[in-house]
């Protein structure tokens, strides 16, 4: 009698992996949620895969129709929603009104978000809460509208944090304390929806030049200051983001899960090297 043959560690558990042929942005419209819908639609292109995006932005406006031109003109169909993410309503009609218009999503991408200047000291209740609900809990409601289209599809989560989710931002009131949540989140999501095939992640960017970052790079000192930081060498760019949450949307990320990757040039890693006085630096 022959011997058993061993079982093949390469066989897949599951149907392989596709590249996701609608997706769903949020905070489209913006420097970096553009600069991701681009990217998806580039990979798309070269992978000479459909795909549908659905931009969502707070509001309909110029804005989001050039992005949409832009889209189109890069080969993919795109539409746009829009609605208020810190209304719970808001976040599952973004996401009923996506698939109405092009079926089961394969990916989500919540990129909405904002940050302002504040002391804990001086937070209202108010402000605190605004940017919970914009920054973590709008992604956990909209996760929670896809999560039966992405079971379907077998697809995946990005979130867009923030460095300053990975360590404390002082003076950006409840920013850093919203997006360290949104990275825990994600780790929870991927534990909790794996066995649906769902992948979930999270993105920390760092210093990213946008049109709401633009101002501070105007000041030449200021940018010089913060690009000597970097050791790559360089601010970073919203297509920096964007074709990381490419990637891992991608059937390349089919084995990714649960991470929380930062996107900053290796600042965060360069922190310790930053002192004074350590072995080969001058005082």
């Amino acid at each position: 009698m022959p011997a058993p043959t061993p079982a093949d560690d390469h066989a897949p558990d599951h149907a392989a992996p596709t590249w996701p042929t609608h997706v769903l942005v949020t905070g489209a419209a913006g420097g970096i949620g553009r600069g991701i819908c681009l990217a998806l639609a580039r990979q798309a292109r070269r992978a000479g895969s459909a795909l549908h995006i659905s931009a969502a932005a707070s509001q309909p406006g110029d804005k989001l129709e050039r992005l949409l031109d832009e889209l189109r003109a890069e080969g993919v169909t795109a539409g746009g929603v829009s609605g208020d993410l810190t209304q719970p309503e808001a976040c599952r009609a973004i996401v009923a009104q996506a698939q109405e218009a092009a079926g089961d999503l394969g990916a989500l991408v919540c990129n909405a978000g904002a940050s302002g200047p504040g002391r804990l000291a001086d937070l209202t209740v108010e402000q605190w809460d605004h940017t919970f609900h914009l920054n973590t809990r709008s992604a956990w409601l909209l996760a929670q509208a896809a999560r039966p289209q992405l079971a379907r599809t077998r697809g995946s989560i990005t979130a867009i944090a923030s460095m300053s989710g990975l360590m404390p931002h002082p003076g950006y009131g409840a920013y850093s304390p919203a997006k360290a949540a949104l990275v825990m989140l994600c780790r929870q999501l991927a534990q909790e929806w794996a066995a649906d095939g769902i992948r979930v992640n999270a993105v920390c960017p760092g210093m990213i030049r946008t049109p709401l970052t633009e101002a501070v790079y105007q000041d030449d000192a200021t940018h010089q200051a913060r690009r000597a930081l970097v050791p790559l060498g360089r601010i970073g760019t919203a297509d920096d983001v964007g074709e990381v949450v490419a990637f891992l949307s991608s059937p390349g990320a089919a084995y990714v899960t649960g991470q929380a990757l930062t996107v900053d040039g290796g600042v965060a890693e360069h922190m310790l090297g930053m002192i004074p006085g350590r072995p080969g630096k001058g005082a």
